[in-house]
């Protein structure tokens, strides 16, 4: 019975996504109260992932780099130049076209690799590319926003490195160690970890659009069209590359999350930091549009058998 009922929470992982994302843009206060525990509940949703992966996963990717080379070079030319394009077509302000490019040009979000497991895709795969799209960041995300956008910013290669460490690697590793040595005891549990992890991204998420409510309210119509075109554009071109590479069926779904999601958080910061309220628009509404979106696939695809 119990089984039956995180299957059900864990099947619907999209409702719940868009019902908190909605409960936290109307009623932002009790989210925001949850920012300290941000880098915690991301933390908890790694060490479930951790949970389940076997070693064997990470050993194929060391085998073939050549797949997250591929990735991390489609991550850094396809959304960057499709925002860059977008803005030009919209003919948007300034302001507006350089947040947009910087949306674009962030690095894939941590939240695709609980996405990527959801959606029955290659988990493995989407963290290497996260891990390495988020450190090469601190030098492609300004050098594209100054190459696209004729804007430089700085970031802190240090601090964020740390940051993606003590997110994501610390806490798999915890996760693989765990299985490791109680390996028995976590057969038995092993439903409860897809569990956990909907439950944090779901507080993730709905915590970004509770801090954004301010920016969301700003929208316009046509920043909402480019949004929505970009992701559905980056999520398509992902999967058109895993296909143009022969890549397996899992890898194609895990590219088209990958590179559909970015950053935005990061990019609302950016945006907010060096430039101001306005520029943060465009990627204060990609962080909701790509969570929708992604959540929407994740679902579709793990009611759909891999067949390879």
């Amino acid at each position: 019975m119990f089984a039956k009922i995180l299957s059900f929470y864990t099947k619907y992982f999209a409702a719940w996504v868009i019902l908190f994302g909605f409960m936290a843009y109307l009623i932002p206060a009790p989210f925001v109260a949850l920012k300290p525990c941000n880098e915690w509940f991301f933390a908890l949703t790694m060490f479930g992932i951790g949970a389940v992966l076997e070693i064997d996963d990470f050993k194929r990717i060391a085998q073939k780099p050549v797949i997250v080379l591929i990735g991390s070079c489609a991550q850094f030319t396809i959304m960057p130049l499709g925002a860059f394009l977008l803005a030009k077509i919209f003919a948007f302000p300034p302001e507006i076209a350089v947040g947009l490019i910087l949306t674009g040009s962030a690095p894939g979000a941590m939240a695709s690799n609980v996405m990527s497991y959801i959606a029955k895709a290659d988990t493995a795969y989407s963290v290497s590319l996260t891990t390495v799209s988020t450190l090469l960041c601190p030098l492609l995300t300004p050098g594209l926003t100054f190459l696209l956008a004729g804007s430089v910013l700085k970031v802190n290669f240090l601090a964020m490195m740390i940051s993606v460490f003590q997110m994501v690697i610390l806490p798999l590793l915890v996760g693989f160690a765990v299985r490791h040595f109680f390996r028995e005891k976590i057969e038995k549990v092993l439903p409860v970890f897809p569990a956990i992890s909907v439950t944090f991204i779901i507080f993730i998420c709905s915590l970004v659009i509770a801090m954004n409510k301010d920016y969301l309210m700003m929208i316009t119509g046509p920043i909402l069209a480019a949004g929505i075109i970009l992701n559905i554009y980056g999520m398509s071109a992902g999967y058109g590359v895993g296909s143009l590479f022969k890549m397996a069926n899992k890898r194609k779904r895990t590219l088209s999350i990958e590179i559909g999601m970015q950053n935005a958080g990061l990019g609302t910061v950016l945006a907010l930091k060096h430039f101001n309220e306005r520029t943060a628009i465009p990627a204060a509404i990609f962080v909701f549009i790509c969570i929708i979106t992604a959540s929407i696939m994740a679902e579709v695809w793990q009611k759909r058998q891999i067949k390879e």
